[in-house]
């Protein structure tokens, strides 16, 4: 049996009064215009909480605050590559959005986030995130 190589994706829930936002993938980029929670590739000697507050300052120029590390999610990519993505909750710090990778975003009222056409990687995610906030 062959060892899947693991690429290792952290990525953003960024609330900001009571939504979160999303972002729409470019056209050009694979899985094109399909929504995900923004982030990137955890780079070598990177801690997961520093790749994201470079990545979604270099992608929204946004200042973050790594707060709670969620389940992980393991998706395979393609032949011999399996994506591991990081999900974090995260607070806005500062910063106004200027979208360099995406196509577009928003900010997203809870109860609609199973409302977008998402990465299947990401759906995991918007079910643990939305079981946290669910009644007892």
């Amino acid at each position: 049996m062959v060892k899947k190589k693991t690429v290792k994706v952290v990525c953003a829930l960024l609330e900001q009064q009571g939504r979160v936002l999303v972002t729409q993938r470019h056209q050009h980029m694979d899985q094109p215009l399909l929504w995900e929670f923004p982030g990137g590739k955890v780079e070598p000697g990177e801690t997961e909480e520093e790749s994201l507050k470079r990545e979604i300052k270099e992608e929204l120029q946004l200042t973050i605050t790594p707060v709670l590390r969620l389940t992980p999610v393991f998706s395979d990519l393609n032949e011999g590559v399996q994506l591991e993505l990081i999900p974090f909750i995260c607070h806005y710090k500062g910063g106004a959005i200027q979208l360099v990778e995406h196509k577009a975003y928003q900010w997203s009222e809870r109860d609609h986030l199973r409302g977008y056409d998402w990465c299947p990687a990401d759906l995991p995610v918007v079910e643990e995130y939305l079981r946290l906030f669910q009644a007892p």
